[in-house]
């Protein structure tokens, strides 16, 4: 399928866009992948890293440390990225439903001061922005756009979060609770609440993750039957009325962004296997029991091919060889799927499995990562990488970051713009 870009989608779409499509047309029909694929110019490589705030994953180490202590824990992160010559920092800055930042739609995120709700005493997100720009990092807002707690208890969340006043907006699932992404109130909502802070932030980018539909859970149901029965009029099964939804939600966030911000881009990491071979002609040499098109109903090589964001982070988190889903399989399957589109291909790499225990005998080699590294230079299309996540690119603790440094990073580059 060739790529339409921006403007193709909103004009292709305008039936089903058309609250979103009023306001300024030359903006939306002029993005970043419309203008890049008239320059013609090569873009300086990506070498990003993800800083992960869900469960204080990375940052801050634990809730309820003072602004003062969780400020300099944040410019450590940022002092390692630079340290590491890497030139993008991916925040996540709503990561179950709310906010790092003083947003009028969702309350602060309980892993600032371990109370949801609870004001930290400073501006995370607005901070990170104005000090990763000081140190030449572009800072990359990371967004999940439907996951709202890591529980199912309703009564937990704050009394004024939007998921206690709609209650009918939301399911449990595998013990978590999701905003239902067939509600097209919700879809409205969950971007209007993101937009905030790509209208208030010099932000450089909107990135999403990987959750989408929920990933599947042996013996349980996502019980969207009603949902589908008032809202899935028209589509052949359940599945494709599902991917329609994620396929509004990704085209009307890159129309939004392109309207509020010209410069701002969209970015997505999805799960690394879109389809399997066996499954699709189209997919890839894989065998993986999940696969994104099927399980999370997110077509991800349709938003690549459609042209629908500026770039995307496919988590290639296996190692080269692995027999399910190997990487020396993935990388150039995601370089046929980018060639030509003008959307620019970063590969995602599992740094936290470099020497972890339990990961097969490759992962033990300090050197497998930057093997990768090698490889993925193979294949043009591939701009650059990106490192799960900035704990381990702090810590190193197998010296397979220093490793990848060392073999690909000897001076630092300019961020792509």
């Amino acid at each position: 399928m060739g790529r339409i870009g921006r403007r193709g989608f909103v004009v292709a779409a305008a039936g089903a866009l058309a609250a979103l499509a009023a306001g300024d047309a030359a903006a939306a029909a002029d993005g970043p992948v419309a203008a890049r694929a008239r320059r013609g110019a090569p873009r300086p490589e990506f070498r990003g890293m993800w800083l992960a705030t869900v469960g204080n994953r990375d940052w801050p180490s634990v809730p309820g440390l003072t602004a003062q202590a969780q400020r300099a824990e944040l410019l450590a992160h940022l002092d390692s990225a630079v340290a590491r010559r890497l030139n993008v920092v991916i925040l996540q800055v709503r990561p179950t439903a709310d906010a790092l930042w003083p947003s009028p739609y969702e309350p602060w995120s309980q892993y600032l001061s371990g109370v949801q709700g609870k004001d930290p005493g400073w501006d995370p997100l607005g901070a990170a922005v104005s000090e990763a720009h000081k140190r030449g990092l572009q800072l990359h807002a990371w967004f999940n756009p439907y996951r709202v707690a890591n529980h199912t208890d309703l009564s937990r969340l704050v009394p004024n979060h939007p998921a206690r006043l709609h209650p009918e907006w939301v399911l449990p699932y595998g013990g978590k609770l999701y905003y239902n992404p067939g509600i097209p109130e919700v879809r409205r909502f969950v971007q209007v609440a993101m937009m905030d802070a790509v209208s208030r932030y010099d932000i450089d980018a909107v990135h999403f993750d990987d959750y989408f539909y929920p990933y599947p859970v042996a013996g349980q149901v996502f019980d969207d039957d009603a949902t589908y029965a008032r809202y899935g009029a028209g589509f052949t099964d359940k599945a494709a009325w599902r991917r329609s939804n994620i396929d509004r939600l990704v085209g009307e966030m890159a129309a939004r962004i392109t309207r509020a911000k010209r410069g701002v881009r969209f970015g997505i990491s999805p799960f690394g296997v879109w389809r399997n071979k066996a499954t699709d002609p189209l997919g890839s040499e894989t065998s993986a029991g999940v696969q994104a098109y099927d399980d999370l109903h997110a077509d991800t090589r349709k938003w690549v091919r459609e042209g629908w964001i500026d770039y995307i982070v496919p988590q290639v988190y296996w190692n080269i060889a692995f027999p399910a889903a190997d990487y020396a399989a993935l990388v150039p399957w995601w370089a046929g799927v980018a060639q030509g589109t003008g959307v620019d291909l970063y590969i995602g790499e599992a740094l936290y499995k470099a020497g972890a225990p339990g990961q097969p005998a490759p992962w033990q080699d300090p050197k497998e990562l930057s093997r990768h590294l090698t490889l993925a230079r193979r294949y043009p299309p591939v701009r650059g990488h990106c490192f799960f996540s900035a704990k381990e690119v702090m810590t190193d603790p197998t010296g397979a970051m220093a490793q990848v440094v060392t073999d690909h990073y000897p001076t630092r580059v300019q961020p792509p713009s």
